[in-house]
């Protein structure tokens, strides 16, 4: 099975005020995320991290988190990972990309940490970009906006979707947890 998360912040007590975590200090976010995700994931299964995974250049303190989470694991990069990553830590990961496409559940998906609001296959209503990034930001406002946008048209032809999801850990539809294709749909109420 494939999970999808973004923006877990490891080692990042910055973030809680900035995104307004519900946590006290960042090592109890740290160990909610990793308790949620082993809640979930088997060791069978795969979870696409979709960059800012670690606010660390330690590679040492990579690994010693992702010995902690369940599953095979996929990184697309964000602009807080690191930039030059060692053999040694290539090998905690499946893949390493900064942009990637995959079939899933009948799905196609997009994944960036950056959002592309005309992504390829943008017309098709079961495609999906989905992104990391924009937290829950003026930025994620305007996507949100421009989404709706989009759907309601009457004047735009079905040629863009607007399937576009933000799956960064902060966002009340993935609770700082990975979560499956059709949950993330589900949460986001997309038809």
């Amino acid at each position: 099975m494939n999970f999808y998360i973004a923006d877990t912040h490891f080692r990042h007590e910055n973030v809680i005020k900035f995104d307004n975590r519900p946590f006290e200090n960042m090592i109890e976010m740290e160990n909610k995320i990793i308790e949620n995700w082993n809640n979930k994931v088997k060791s069978s299964d795969m979870t696409y991290i979709l960059g800012d995974f670690c606010w660390s250049k330690d590679e040492d303190v990579w690994i010693e988190i992702l010995i902690k989470l369940n599953g095979q694991k996929t990184l697309i990069k964000g602009n807080h990972d690191l930039k030059q990553i060692s053999s040694k830590l290539k090998n905690k990961f499946s893949d390493i990309k900064d942009y990637k496409e995959i079939k899933d559940s009948g799905y196609g998906i997009t994944m960036c940490h950056y959002p592309i609001m005309f992504y390829k296959s943008s017309y098709n209503p079961t495609n999906y970009m989905l992104h990391g990034h924009l937290h829950n930001t003026k930025e994620q406002t305007f996507i949100e906006k421009w989404k709706k946008e989009v759907k309601d048209s009457h004047f735009l032809r079905s040629d863009a979707c607007g399937n576009i999801i933000n799956i960064g850990c902060m966002m009340y539809y993935m609770n700082y947890t990975p979560m499956t294709i059709e949950e993330i749909i589900k949460g986001v109420g997309v038809s």
